[in-house]
């Protein structure tokens, strides 16, 4: 059985999360049990949601453990089976971690899922036909559930969930408005993405400013918010945010190192009857199949069109990592393990 190098969760962040929080190490490849499935993996998926892990505190999940290997999506292979359903050269997706290798049990339900490369890369069931695409399709079809001719903004918006956001809610008619840092991804998100209109972040870092391009980019006002960040813009949102809107809060990336995040107007919340709901993907797996087709059609069609920001190596990993928690990467953030 092959070597595997792995990288574990060393220490726990005291704030903003270093280099040094992760461990590479090297580790025999178990033998497999009957049942189980050797999974060679090509890519791992790199994503927000694992720096809230990396604390040790209350959340939606359990924290990661120290010493054990990161948590996070991949793609790859079968390299070895023991189960009648999985052959040899299978492309699958799952949850491995930051490892090169992962044995897996093939009858638990959702650990693997085989898929079909003929019109979509593999590298894509990390990203747009992934788990960040079926998150952007949960917050727009069931909380933010827009009409045509509504305006819906998302932040991160050049992000894998936020090019997602994009396809959907064009299919839907709406005018989509995106806040992401930087010319060159504002450039992107309207040209490639299909934006409407793209709000530089980093032109506008402060309550004030990003409330008044708010209002130019949003002559109608707000129907529909997809949050990825949180702070100033969310509360910017809710000074543009029309009677009965709705807001699908996804993740808090700007509180992740630890800082609370608090709301200047919570009260427009209640004087806008607005509906504020949080959700988490992983807790909706009826809706995969009908939002994992969508996509796969958006891809397949070229309508859209998701990049990649790829790191080699697993050693790579940390440091692309955090990158991305700075939003150095441009779209999906992805280590090529092979």
């Amino acid at each position: 059985m092959p070597r595997n190098q792995q990288i574990v969760l060393d220490n726990r962040p005291q704030g903003e999360a270093v280099a040094s929080n992760f461990k590479l190490v090297a580790v025999d490849t178990p033998a497999l049990k009957d049942g189980e499935v050797l999974v060679r993996h090509h890519f791992l998926s790199l994503d927000p949601y694992m720096r809230g892990r990396m604390n040790e505190s209350k959340s939606y999940a359990a924290s990661q453990g120290l010493g054990e290997v990161m948590i996070g999506g991949t793609v790859g292979e079968v390299a070895e089976s023991s189960h009648p359903k999985y052959a040899v050269g299978d492309k699958v997706v799952g949850m491995g971690g930051w490892q090169e290798y992962s044995v897996v049990d093939g009858n638990a339900v959702g650990a693997l899922r085989k898929v079909d490369t003929t019109h979509v890369p593999l590298s894509h069931y990390l990203g747009a036909v992934g788990m960040p695409g079926v998150t952007a399709w949960y917050g727009l079809v069931k909380i933010i559930n827009p009409k045509e001719g509504e305006t819906v903004v998302v932040s991160a918006a050049t992000g894998a969930v936020g090019s997602a956001f994009a396809a959907l809610a064009k299919a839907r008619g709406c005018r989509v408005v995106g806040i992401a840092g930087g010319p060159d991804k504002c450039k992107y998100a309207v040209e490639e993405l299909g934006f409407d209109v793209c709000i530089d972040h980093r032109a506008h870092g402060d309550l004030k400013s990003m409330s008044k391009a708010l209002k130019e980019a949003c002559p109608n006002g707000i129907d529909g918010y997809f949050e990825n960040v949180g702070g100033y813009i969310l509360d910017a949102v809710l000074l543009r945010s029309n009677a009965f809107a709705r807001i699908a809060v996804c993740g808090m990336i700007a509180g992740y190192d630890g800082q609370p995040l608090p709301l200047q107007n919570p009260a427009l919340i209640l004087v806008n009857r607005m509906k504020v709901e949080g959700f988490i993907v992983s807790e909706h797996m009826e809706v995969w199949p009908e939002a994992l087709k969508e996509l796969g059609t958006l891809v397949g069609t070229g309508k859209l069109r998701p990049r990649e920001t790829v790191a080699e190596g697993i050693a790579a990993a940390p440091e692309a990592f955090l990158g991305l928690l700075k939003g150095k990467n441009f779209g999906k953030q992805l280590v090529k393990l092979i």
